[in-house]
């Protein structure tokens, strides 16, 4: 008899994928898809939601494909997605009106400021728990409502609908309109501690009630496929950040992940307590399983896997991402030379979206494989100023970081990262912690895991990397890094509010 399995939609930046899991958490199949970014003007991007969803319609079928399965041999399907990413669509054609604004757009700078220039900064984060930026989903719908022709008034008559991806992709499938919390606490929508739409929120940002979704657990029967998988119940979703946190079986309370993607963000489990930050970081819902939230600190860090893809294709310094390792192992340190990758300006801890990008320290000493460490060790640093806010905050220093995503596979970066960190580094069997927290949402709501402790027994170590440098060369080099990131402060000026 054919093993049933939980399939996980994995809805990033760059692609959309399908992977299957059975019980024991191992990857079965995997199918992939790229979509196209697009870049309208310096600090807008964007993606067609249409395009993302006829890859969905690809990679499933092909994953089940991979593995032999057909739809009847799948017992629920999951959802992880980039979270911030805005969309707004018709509600009787289906049909998006405008492309999705990713979350590294920065277009809505000028909303942001007139927030804070009309006093709402104290009332948005009391309520929602996040800053004022434009790093959330809340803004962008604001600019789309303000810039797409008959977008407020189809919102207001309730016939154009919003979502971030995840609500996208499960209204096409079931045709349910609803959100789960963990992507309902990104948007600066929603009050952080009744789990439900603030009215004073939706006032401030002039969003119409009747566009959005309803907000739903985690782990929970939404819909059943209509299309695509007929039957099959769609069972589980949290953004992809959430996703890793339960898919690293960070379920007790200080217990931290960070996931290193197109961006990397670092999460750590506060329980049940909403834990407030004053270093800069995001309080946030870690999950929801039953009826009481978990919640975490956010670290985000907006340009990671982004850095070494744009040294790629940007300037052509190398072919594959993979040699980036290669190159950077052509020297024994960057020659002095930093880069701050403040390319949609600085996120957590810093928060200054008018920093952008810097290189510094150039000599004509400098050479390629100067720069290539130089873009590794930007994430590294990155990181230790996102766990130095973490241990401020928390007051229990960080021990161990678990890491997953595609950058883990640098052992470079790896070993960098636990050295500026002074703590062990791990790697759990298998690198997707996203996709499979996905799949652990889904087959926890249909009873194919019957509790966390089962998937925290899933849970093994591949690979490690302990702290080798010297604590001197680690403080110099940290305090080249901090000069560094103050010179990104302040480029971008005067901001409108279109």
């Amino acid at each position: 008899m054919t093993e049933r399995v939980v399939a996980a939609i994995d809805q990033g930046t760059t692609s959309t994928r399908c992977l299957l899991f059975n019980r024991s958490g191992r990857m079965l199949a995997v199918a992939q898809r790229e979509h196209r970014q697009h870049y309208p003007r310096p600090g807008l991007v964007e993606h067609d939601a249409a395009e993302i969803w006829r890859n969905v319609t690809r990679v499933v079928p092909a994953a089940l494909k991979s593995a032999g399965l057909t739809p009847d041999d799948i017992v629920g399907l999951g959802i992880a997605n980039q979270r911030e990413t805005t969309v707004i669509w018709d509600r009787h054609t289906g049909v998006p009106l405008a492309r999705a604004i990713t979350w590294q757009d920065t277009r809505t700078d000028g909303i942001v400021a007139r927030l804070a220039e009309d006093g709402h900064g104290p009332l948005i984060t009391d309520i929602c728990g996040l800053p004022p930026a434009t790093y959330f989903a809340g803004p962008r719908l604001r600019w789309l409502l303000d810039h797409v022709p008959g977008a407020r008034e189809g919102a207001e008559a309730g016939d154009v609908l919003f979502g971030t991806m995840e609500s996208w992709l499960i209204w096409r499938l079931t045709g349910r309109h609803v959100t789960d919390v963990t992507n309902a606490s990104r948007t600066m929508l929603m009050d952080v501690r009744t789990l439900q739409w603030s009215d004073k929120l939706l006032d401030v940002l002039r969003v119409p009630r009747r566009m959005l979704p309803e907000i739903r657990p985690n782990a929970e029967v939404y819909g059943t496929c209509t299309t695509l998988l007929p039957g099959v119940p769609v069972a589980g979703a949290l953004g992809d950040q959430q996703a890793a946190l339960v898919g690293q079986a960070c379920f007790a309370p200080g217990e931290i992940k960070c996931t290193y993607g197109t961006g990397a963000f670092l999460l750590m489990n506060t329980g049940h307590r909403l834990a407030e930050s004053t270093h800069g970081l995001i309080p946030t819902v870690g999950y929801l399983f039953g009826d009481s939230p978990v919640y975490a600190l956010e670290g985000a860090i907006a340009v990671t896997g982004s850095l070494v893809q744009w040294f790629r294709d940007s300037l052509g310094m190398i072919g594959t991402a993979a040699q980036i390792e290669t190159l950077a192992s052509t020297v024994p340190d960057n020659g002095g030379c930093y880069i701050v990758p403040a390319f949609s300006g600085l996120y957590s801890p810093r928060w200054h979206p008018e920093a952008r990008g810097v290189m510094v320290g150039l000599t004509s000493f400098i050479n390629r494989g100067h720069l290539a460490r130089a873009v590794l060790e930007a994430t590294g640093w990155q990181t230790r100023e996102v766990v130095d806010a973490m241990n401020a905050d928390s007051g229990v220093p960080v021990t161990r970081l678990k890491v997953d995503g595609g950058m883990t596979a640098n052992h470079l970066l790896m070993q960098f990262v636990a050295d500026v960190l002074d703590v062990p580094v791990e790697r759990p069997l298998g690198s997707e912690a996203v996709s499979l927290g996905a799949a652990y949402a889904a087959g926890l709501a249909v009873g194919y895991w019957p509790d966390v402790e089962v998937l925290r027994a899933n849970w093994h170590r591949a690979a490690a990397w302990e702290p080798a440098m010297d604590d001197a060369l680690r403080r110099r080099e940290h305090e080249n890094w901090g000069r560094a990131v103050n010179r990104s402060y302040g480029w971008v000026q005067s901001p409108s509010a279109d």
